[in-house]
């Protein structure tokens, strides 16, 4: 399937950049400017976003999302990934580790790591997802994509967006449900068999200072698995981090380089 792609900066290490869900690859830029000395990034949109081929929902949404991504790793790269991006990167890394030179990952949702360690406190924050449930029950693909954005977003009210925004999000709000099997299942079998123990390239998880208490518990289950993973906490952030605050999220990134 057709893959698009941004390039972005001219620095001598390559990198890989990956967006969130309901996104495009256009809202790194300003993470990826900041690090544009430093690094060369490609970033790629995802299945059914922005100029890349929509998933036609079969398969496994997250071996699409992935296998795009590898087929642009030629050599050892630095994985730059946010919310949904980062479990793609998290993949990456414990799957080939050979291409990847570090990998930061800004807010993974990746909650089957943390269901199995927090599964009461992880469940209770998934039973807030009620909303989005019984309108993706009922076909409401806006109300789904609505009650997506109160939980995930950036703070902006729905009826604060632009028509073209909303309709968007709503005409990719499938990518929700199919995400499911990876993030929630762990259909790849990432947690079977100490995989993550071969991830041990320096690795850095970013959750925000303004995120819910979700943030910092799945951090924290992906990072007592790696072996050479630190978290670091922008104060004044939320879940849209690498959007709202991109200078300041491209100074851990800059740490994480000089030491990789």
């Amino acid at each position: 399937m057709h893959t698009h792609t941004r390039t972005y900066g001219q620095g001598p290490r390559k990198a890989l950049a990956i967006h969130c869900t309901l996104a495009h690859s256009g809202t790194l830029a300003g993470l990826a400017g900041e690090l544009s000395d430093l690094l060369t990034t490609v970033a790629y949109d995802l299945p059914s976003h922005g100029g890349s081929a929509d998933w036609d929902g079969t398969g496994n949404l997250h071996d699409v999302a992935t296998d795009m991504g590898l087929a642009l790793l030629t050599e050892p790269t630095d994985l730059i990934g946010h919310s949904f991006g980062a479990t793609v990167a998290l993949r990456l890394a414990i799957e080939h580790p050979e291409l990847v030179r570090s990998v930061t990952m800004i807010e993974p949702v990746y909650f089957a790591a943390a269901l199995k360690d927090e599964p009461k406190l992880v469940g209770d924050a998934l039973g807030t997802n009620q909303e989005f449930n019984d309108a993706w029950a009922a076909g409401d693909t806006y109300g789904a994509a609505r009650a997506f954005n109160r939980a995930w977003g950036d703070g902006t009210k729905w009826d604060d967006f632009s028509d073209r925004a909303r309709t968007y999000m709503a005409e990719r709000i499938h990518f929700v449900a199919g995400s499911s099997a990876f993030l929630h299942e762990d259909s790849a079998g990432l947690l079977k068999d100490d995989k993550f123990a071969g991830a041990t390239m320096p690795a850095l998880l970013i959750e925000g200072g303004a995120s819910s208490e979700i943030a910092g518990v799945l951090n924290a289950s992906i990072a007592r698995r790696l072996p050479n993973a630190i978290r670091v906490r922008i104060e004044g952030a939320g879940h849209m981090a690498p959007i709202t605050h991109p200078k300041d999220t491209a100074v851990p990134i800059r740490a994480l380089l000089a030491r990789s």
